[in-house]
């Protein structure tokens, strides 16, 4: 096992989902120096260890040992994609394998006619977002401005403003939103990926 890399991918999670060392330890029932030692590579945790860290992490302790030789290639097949169903009657899913320390994130939104998928704070500075319609309506707002966009136009915007999402027609609308969001991520948000 290469206990460098075992080590960043430790804290890239950690880093990912905005966890002291200190909270994580405690999640994980281990003790801050063992955790520090893991992540610098300087110690071969065990795989009791190990199990815990990967539950205080919430990840299958597979995606701690078993890393692939090329880290530049992540595959998330379709049946691993996760799809949730938001009140009002709208359906996103992650398409985007998560990637520790990568705050990048592409969705496949449906909203139902007439839904409206509500308003989103502003991110911090540096946020951005691009959206491509498939098909229906989407109407989108941006601080104090609202577009209408159809089946094949696309959009960019600073994220750095509310922003909302609605389907003003009598058709379904699907849409793609790749973000680039500058912000460390909560345990909420990694666990349910991105809103949109």
């Amino acid at each position: 096992m290469d206990l460098v890399a075992l080590g960043r991918c430790i804290q890239g999670l950690r880093r990912d989902r905005d966890l002291t060392l200190q909270q994580l330890a405690d999640a994980a029932e281990v003790s801050v120096s063992m955790l520090s030692s893991v992540e610098r590579g300087q110690k071969a945790p065990t795989v009791v260890v190990l199990a815990r860290i990967a539950d205080g992490l919430g990840v299958p302790l597979a995606e701690l040992v078993d890393r692939p030789e090329d880290h530049r290639m992540i595959v998330r097949r379709a049946a691993d994609q996760d799809t949730v169903d938001e009140p009002g009657g709208w359906r996103r899913t992650i398409l985007t394998p998560v990637v520790p320390g990568v705050n990048f994130e592409w969705i496949r939104t449906t909203l139902p006619p007439g839904c409206d998928a509500g308003r989103f704070p502003a991110y911090a500075p540096g946020s951005h977002e691009f959206i491509a319609v498939d098909s229906g309506t989407l109407r989108l707002t941006v601080a104090d401005r609202t577009v209408d966009l159809d089946a094949g136009d696309s959009v960019y915007f600073a994220a750095e403003v509310p922003h909302a999402y609605a389907n003003p027609s009598d058709a379904p609308c699907t849409y793609h939103v790749a973000a680039l969001i500058m912000r460390p991520r909560t345990r909420t948000d990694a666990a349910r990926g991105h809103r949109r």
